[in-house]
């Protein structure tokens, strides 16, 4: 018995003194990252960011579009047979030939307006790009940070699976001489299979985040990601200094939602002005030859046209114009309001899981010398194995739910951020 309690208080003390990290998997490519280092990646190869800045060049080539002038109209009327000549398109001087040029001018300053409404297009594709910018940065950071809380968990569970492996193995040689009763060696077995399917169960949910990670980055090559933090950092994030009503202020002015309502404002402002300026009729500016067929030859002329505005002055479109307007300002008011509650909650959230963090033991340096005499104990059986186990399962959730607070308090801070808009806290 001796002999069992020196190779156990051993093992047990190898243990805690060389916590292993979470492994990758064998055979898989694995890679340290920092979060610049994938901010930085992600920034340059996602594919949802590339395929909205494509939006934003098409929306750019809109306003080159809007001030082109419209092309001229050229036209010629050749006569078909002259009977006189009996020539067949006859373009000598016994024929007729009538050559018109014609070139509409848009009045009202037209181009101009429709310019202007393409420009205001333009704004509010950049700010979706912005807002879409946001909330992929929101997934990348949250998912960077709960994956490497996650494989600080895993690490726990890999420190006790070996730890609990050498105790059975141990346990195990002790019942087959005679020392220990099988249902000991049964209930060990049992904590330990436990402690695996927790484990297996965790590393399921760091694989679907690593294929998040993997699709945000653009990464193909199946790259298994160990997420690098820094502990200091993140411990000193503090909602010191911040009142909620700064951060909303701020998030009304930053939000790239907002903004884009607030260019849709503008967007259809420019627009019924543009459907009013449709309510001038264009003129027609054009030149004539008709070197046979007028009442003089080689007859030369200058012709006008403006279609008369008596039944359609585009009223509908005027009237629908003003409407989206007042729609456009229900949804300015509405993502204002959004935001509002949006960085209200968040900031709620921070402030408790902040104050819940502040008030746990974060130290687990007595829990891990506590947890070597309770197998000092249990080796010299003045502990029963449900007291046994019960502590080793106090030892564990005790880690884990630590790193469960951990990334919940970090997630809360980003998640502000997010409501704002912009980077308040790093």
């Amino acid at each position: 018995m001796l002999r069992l309690f020196l190779l156990l208080t051993a093992a047990f003390v190898l243990c805690f003194s060389n916590r292993p990290a979470a492994a990758a998997p064998l055979g898989s490519d694995t890679l340290r990252l920092t979060l610049p280092e994938a901010e930085q990646r992600f920034l340059a190869g996602n594919l949802q960011l590339l395929a909205q800045r494509y939006n934003i060049a098409a929306a750019e080539a809109q306003i080159q579009q809007a001030r082109l002038w419209d092309n001229p109209t050229i036209s010629i009327e050749q006569n078909a047979y002259n009977q006189y000549t009996h020539r067949v398109l006859d373009v000598t001087r016994q024929g007729n030939s009538i050559v018109q040029v014609q070139q509409l001018l848009a009045l009202a300053g037209r181009r101009r307006a429709a310019a202007d409404v393409a420009r205001q297009s333009t704004l509010v594709e950049q700010f979706t790009f912005d807002d879409l910018l946001r909330n992929l940065r929101y997934q990348l950071r949250s998912t960077f940070y709960d994956l490497y809380f996650k494989q600080q968990s895993v690490g726990v569970y890999d420190m006790e699976v070996a730890s609990f492996q050498r105790t059975v193995n141990l346990y195990q040689g002790q019942y087959e001489k005679g020392n220990i009763a099988l249902k000991e060696v049964i209930r060990l077995k049992a904590f330990l299979f436990q402690l695996r399917n927790e484990r297996q169960a965790l590393l399921s949910e760091i694989a679907a985040q690593q294929a998040d990670l993997r699709i945000l980055l653009r990464d193909e090559a199946g790259t298994y990601y160990l997420p690098q933090a820094d502990d200091a950092r993140l411990r000193a994030l503090t909602l010191a200094g911040r009142s909620e009503q700064q951060l909303i202020d701020s998030a009304q002015v930053a939000r790239a939602d907002v903004r884009a309502r607030q260019a849709a404002v503008q967007q259809q402002t420019q627009n019924l002005r543009y459907q009013r300026a449709l309510a001038t009729p264009d003129l027609a500016v054009g030149y004539v030859y008709d070197r046979a067929g007028n009442y003089i030859q080689n007859y030369h002329a200058l012709s006008l046209g403006v279609a008369v505005p008596l039944f359609n002055r585009n009223q509908g479109n005027i009237r629908t114009a003003r409407n989206q307007i007042d729609i456009s300002r229900a949804q300015l008011s509405q993502q204002q309001l959004q935001a509002e509650n949006d960085v209200q909650e968040a900031w709620r959230l921070a402030r408790q899981t902040d104050q819940l963090y502040q008030s746990a033991g974060r130290d687990t340096g007595d829990f891990d010398r506590l947890m070597v005499g309770i197998d000092q104990s249990y080796a010299k059986r003045n502990l029963t194995i449900v007291e046994y186990l019960d502590f080793y399962e106090s030892y564990k959730n005790n880690l884990v739910q630590l790193n469960n607070l951990r990334a919940s308090r970090v997630r809360a801070f980003e998640q502000l951020n997010f409501a704002v808009g912009r980077p308040v806290f790093n």
